[in-house]
């Protein structure tokens, strides 16, 4: 990438912190494609364990609690990300079994064995959607489920201009057609995937930064700040240009024990 069109990896963390924190998700999604996705599994039950892994501040996994029962522990990254979590889950009455834990998911802080479910919304290609599947199915207890949405092309040819944006931002990406025979190589069997609908990426995510950015700048008032709202700004004018292209699917597994 050139210094006009840096990548959202070009920014400083802590900057990407303080812009994501404030909203309600840190990617494309909603209640509704969070609990359809949650559908697809059953067996929890009040002893189970489920951990949302890259959760941000916690918008899905609120939305899981109140329809999952056990207890739910949200993995993150970035400490002012959990704060807001665990501060969420207090005021709504959820703290006595929903808990955010600052961590990383290339080392995570479970058992062998101990969890009936792995969520992770638009997070594990932080870590590589096939190392994801692999590093994580030892903590999934046998028939236990592992539900992650992932960004996929949806055809094989694309121009080059988003082409070249997603292979800068996420070399892994693949089509959506390849990713059942991953899940499956990993040692899952695949239970049911679907795509996001527009909505997940614009009334969702992109719509709901628009009022926050000019806040935003205000108060971070330098050039790197302007720098990130405006690739977040063109992120969305990508997303309407050539959402033909590309989206995000959720994948739905169960390890094979």
């Amino acid at each position: 990438m050139t210094q006009d069109t840096p990548s959202i990896h070009d920014f400083d963390f802590s900057l990407i912190c303080e812009y994501f924190a404030a909203l309600e998700r840190q990617g494309p999604g909603s209640p509704e494609v969070t609990l359809k996705a949650l559908s697809f599994t059953d067996g929890l039950t009040l002893d189970s364990r489920i951990a949302d892994i890259g959760c941000g501040t916690g918008g899905q996994t609120r939305v899981l609690a109140q329809q999952a029962p056990g207890q739910i522990t949200g993995l993150d990254l970035f400490p002012d990300f959990i704060h807001r979590f665990n501060a969420r889950a207090q005021a709504e009455g959820l703290a006595d079994r929903v808990r955010g834990v600052v961590g990383s998911m290339e080392a995570l802080p479970f058992a062998d064995e101990e969890l009936d479910l792995i969520w992770s919304e638009g997070a594990i290609y932080n870590i590589g959607f096939e190392r994801g599947l692999r590093e994580w199915r030892r903590f999934l207890k046998p028939d236990g489920y592992l539900v992650v949405s992932e960004a996929c092309w949806f055809t094989e040819q694309r121009p080059d201009e988003i082409e070249r944006f997603w292979v800068d931002a996420y070399p892994e990406i693949d089509t959506l057609a390849n990713k059942p025979r991953q899940v499956q190589q990993a040692g899952y069997l695949p239970v049911s995937m679907f795509i996001l609908p527009e909505t997940c990426w614009t009334d969702h995510f992109y719509t709901p930064q628009v009022s926050h950015q000019q806040q935003f700048l205000q108060h971070a008032g330098n050039a790197a700040a302007a720098s990130l709202v405006a690739e977040q700004r063109r992120e969305a004018e990508l997303y309407d240009r050539y959402k033909a292209y590309y989206g995000y699917a959720f994948f739905i597994a169960k390890k094979v024990a």
